[in-house]
């Protein structure tokens, strides 16, 4: 366990073998099963998850019982309703395993201590934190500016294997569409 968690972390930022194992005394790693909820709306949500193995969602429900799926994360991603986190406010999205999945968790108060007494792991957060806020602005401005083909087209390059791994429904709540018409516009991109 952890060994893609530090491989991605050294990625961002170089830390020696003593950084990597006070960060270690930190991670708390879980195991969900398909379906199960890490995070219900409502909740306060307390711990960032990074996916070591398995897939998982981040959605909203509206009134109408429709889900709005805002993001996925595979191998390597990490997930968390941010927003709940950092504020201690309730969260305003679920976060539910689509495969049986394995997971690395840091708490809020893991986090703090991590911070403490490693310093560039701030410079990791810096950097999550700067790359989940580019992620949305250009996944916003996809979805008001780009043709539909474009958008799956990026779909698919942000997400390359999640067409064999995730429903199609999914999908098409991901791109706010709906399931038929996502199954026009890859009728469509496969006709050329």
């Amino acid at each position: 366990m952890y060994e893609l968690f530090f491989k991605k972390l050294n990625e961002k930022v170089s830390f020696t073998q003593e950084e990597q194992d006070i960060i270690r005394d930190y991670l708390t790693p879980k195991k969900i099963r398909k379906r199960q909820y890490l995070l219900q709306e409502g909740e306060v949500c307390k711990m960032i998850a990074f996916v070591e193995k398995g897939a998982l969602r981040s959605y909203s429900v509206d009134e109408k019982g429709n889900e709005h799926i805002i993001q996925f994360a595979l191998e390597g991603w990490t997930i968390s309703d941010l927003y709940s986190f950092l504020t201690g406010e309730p969260a305003t999205y679920n976060i539910d395993a689509l495969e049986d999945s394995e997971l690395v968790l840091i708490s809020k108060s893991a986090q703090e201590e991590i911070l403490k007494k490693c310093p560039k792991y701030e410079t990791y957060t810096r950097l999550q934190v700067t790359g989940a806020y580019l992620a949305m602005q250009k996944r916003l401005t996809s979805i008001i500016s780009q043709p539909l083909e474009e958008r799956y087209n990026s779909f698919i390059n942000l997400y390359p294997d999640i067409v064999q791994r995730v429903p199609q429904h999914m999908i098409a709540s991901y791109m706010g569409l709906k399931p038929e018409t996502l199954s026009r516009l890859r009728k469509k991109i496969a006709e050329k």
